[in-house]
């Protein structure tokens, strides 16, 4: 195993680029991941996400720049450091045939880990009850659960997951990230790749926003909302008859749009959040209830995806 610890940036990305033809489908992008971040990368289908992850997996090289795992060429590393990586397509397919015990076996020797690990794992990712069972009689999310079990033989430094709750229900949802996240906290520094913005903007240490093959954005969803100009929203409830003197209070605060004479909501940047709200407790008790809501993730997704048509 690699000492991540020794690895200041576990992914470093510098400039690549991924042409095929004269179709270039990652461009100029720079990316680094610290050992232990959990890293979230969004973006419309076609934007390059999964061609990127394949080009930190070293199952692909490419055209120009840099890409370092673990501190070495990933295309060319050796077998040592590709035992550090677990990676989940986004489309599992194993053998109908074999059960799913066989499966896992078959990835275990080729990462070289002990039978015995095999065991445990079906364990965690609950399907214990199945092992025996041919693939063929899987559902998607008993499937996809398989997928997790093998990229997770080995206990990895490095997890890719791309698209890893496709097709799954809510409730398949919460408990496969729930594994995620105990792997989280035992260490493992994770990329992954998903559509579900609701899911992962909880659990996102970082973002990165992907756009015709470019990074636009990176860093926090905070971070983000903040590059993006998007305002905050904060929602009042005012006493019964006081609407419009609040609201001309506060108008020039931000822009106001008041809801009933019950509700006003006041739109601002972020930045100005702290006197917005002194400037409402100076209200006094013609307030009675105050929520603060800063834009969500698919807010921000929206913004950086103006203009993007549908694929």
């Amino acid at each position: 195993m690699v000492n991540a610890a020794a690895v200041e940036k576990v992914i470093d990305v510098a400039g690549a680029v991924k042409r095929y033809g004269d179709k270039t489908v990652v461009r100029d992008v720079d990316l680094s991941v610290r050992a232990g971040e959990h890293m979230v990368l969004i973006g419309h289908n076609g934007a390059g996400k999964t061609t990127l992850m394949k080009l930190m997996l070293g199952l692909t090289r490419p055209s120009a720049g840099r890409v370092r795992v673990l501190g070495a060429d990933p295309a060319t590393a050796g077998a040592g450091r590709r035992r550090a990586l677990g990676y989940l397509p986004e489309s599992v397919a194993f053998h109908s045939a074999m059960k799913g015990r066989e499966v896992l076996a078959f990835y275990a020797r080729l990462k070289g880990i002990a039978p015995a690990e095999c065991r445990s794992i079906f364990e965690q990712v609950g399907l214990d009850r199945a092992a025996d069972r041919p693939v063929r009689t899987y559902s998607k999310g008993m499937r996809q659960r398989l997928g997790l079990a093998q990229a997770m033989l080995g206990k990895p430094q490095l997890l890719f997951l791309d698209e890893p709750t496709s097709g799954l229900d809510p409730s398949l949802r919460r408990h496969f990230y729930g594994l995620i996240d105990t792997l989280s906290r035992s260490g493992t520094t994770s990329l992954t790749s998903s559509h579900s913005l609701n899911e992962v903007e909880a659990r996102a240490d970082r973002i990165a926003i992907m756009k015709m093959g470019a990074i636009v954005a990176c860093g926090t969803q905070a971070e983000l909302s903040r590059q993006a100009g998007l305002p905050i929203v904060v929602r009042l409830g005012v006493r019964s008859g006081s609407g419009a003197r609040v609201a001309e209070s506060l108008a020039a605060m931000g822009k106001i749009h008041r809801r009933d004479e019950h509700r006003i909501d006041l739109f601002c940047l972020g930045a100005s959040k702290m006197v917005v709200l002194r400037q409402i407790a100076a209200l006094g008790e013609v307030v009675e209830d105050v929520d603060v809501m800063p834009p969500r993730l698919d807010d921000i997704y929206s913004h950086y995806m103006e203009n993007v048509q549908p694929q």
